[in-house]
């Protein structure tokens, strides 16, 4: 800024030096303006580009919802056969499962996502085995949201317990069953899977099983239409099957076996009241029958044949929950006891859809897995019988079976 005393010694007239410290007023005034133009116009360039790109888009609750109602008209709405392949089951049986979460287990609508939406995630886990991350990508969800509403919904899912379990009906004198005839008053057939599992470094000795993997050894009881009775997870793989079910029978609210019924095991068991095992030493399962073109030459080889056609049942329950589930095939991301609730929870949903679902198109893709023996036990054992009574019962019943047979 100029000042009068900072002039020149020159003969400049006072009227001069004011009409040139105007003008540098009207200059500098002119530069801030020019300025104040500029940051404006920068600012509006800003705002543009943002709309341009939908940054601000990417951030409204409301610009996600139609991206969100499209993604679960696509996986539900449109189809059964894509609901089938994203979710396990029909529309049908999808939105059943939703009325009794709601109104049984007490499921409710959050603020910003429905019922509908909470189970189709919980599905979309268990059945494609996915990561949170990618759940979330699909739904347009946070990650928080997916694994909130992921625990909320098995927590719901597992107060139907009691109303998705069968019931146990023995099989009745009038029996036509080829499969069932023999075995009057069975109430079905019991043996245990190994479901791997992830557990902390400390524990992994116990949940070691014989092939070296970690897993829990889940105790499963079935009846004549492949849906549980009863479910016992949470033993770890070294465990044996025999002592798995001593520990089912010993719980309060454990599996029951009424007076004069009984259940079919295999020979990892012992043959005792209430469960009736093949005899042993002689060909029992399927497989040794597929490549014989003799038939059974004794009470004992026909016994045992019908024992294992009869005991398959609990097999094939278990490879098609693991065929249906993907979440039951390797390794969970969650720890052991949302594991075992898991494992809980894809029984009570195998039941779910076997009461709603006549027509299942993974049971009929069944045939295709069962050529493996991964839950088989080949080993024959040569313990001693632990009831002669039960025994001679057994052999009574051989007789009858043989005698039928053969028309005698």
């Amino acid at each position: 800024m100029l000042h009068y005393s900072d002039m020149p010694n020159m003969d400049v007239s006072k009227e001069k030096y004011e009409i040139l410290l105007a003008l540098q007023e009207m200059a500098l005034g002119t530069v801030q303006a020019l300025q104040l133009l500029m940051r404006s116009r920068r600012a509006y360039l800003r705002r543009q580009n943002r709309k341009q790109s939908n940054e601000l888009v990417r951030y409204s609750m409301s610009s996600r919802i139609p991206a969100q109602v499209a993604h679960l008209r696509r996986i539900i709405n449109i189809s059964d056969v894509d609901c089938i392949e994203n979710l396990r089951m029909s529309r049908d049986a999808f939105s059943r499962l939703c009325y009794l979460l709601e109104n049984a287990g007490g499921l409710t609508d959050s603020r910003n996502i429905t019922v509908h939406e909470k189970v189709a995630m919980f599905l979309s886990v268990l059945g494609h085995h996915r990561r949170n991350r990618n759940v979330k990508e699909d739904f347009i969800r946070s990650g928080h949201t997916v694994s909130r509403y992921f625990h909320e919904v098995l927590k719901n899912l597992l107060k139907l317990y009691p109303l998705l379990l069968a019931t146990p009906e023995p099989v009745p004198e009038d029996c036509t069953s080829e499969t069932w005839r023999w075995f009057k008053g069975c109430l079905g057939a019991l043996d245990c899977t190994y479901i791997k599992v992830k557990v902390p470094e400390v524990d992994k000795a116990r949940y070691r099983t014989r092939k070296g993997e970690i897993a829990t050894n889940v105790l499963g009881v079935c009846n004549q239409d492949m849906k549980f009775i009863y479910l016992l997870p949470g033993w770890e793989g070294s465990a044996t099957d025999d002592e798995v079910l001593r520990d089912a029978l010993r719980r309060n609210s454990g599996l029951k076996v009424p007076e004069g019924n009984y259940y079919l095991c295999d020979n990892a068991y012992t043959n005792g009241d209430g469960f009736l095992i093949p005899y042993r030493g002689v060909k029992y399962h399927l497989q040794e029958w597929e490549d014989s073109s003799t038939t059974p030459q004794n009470k004992e080889e026909f016994f045992n044949l019908k024992h294992s056609c009869a005991r398959n049942v609990i097999e094939r329950t278990f490879r098609l929950l693991k065929i249906r589930w993907a979440v039951l095939k390797s390794n969970s991301y969650y720890n052991i006891k949302v594991q075992i609730r898991i494992i809980m929870a894809c029984a009570l949903l195998h039941n779910f859809i076997r009461n709603e679902m006549p027509m299942d198109p993974f049971e009929q893709n069944l045939e295709e897995n069962l050529n493996t023996t991964e839950d088989v036990h080949l080993n024959y054992f040569d313990a001693e019988e632990s009831s002669q009574v039960w025994s001679s019962w057994r052999d009574d019943l051989a007789n009858s079976m043989f005698n039928k047979w053969w028309g005698v």
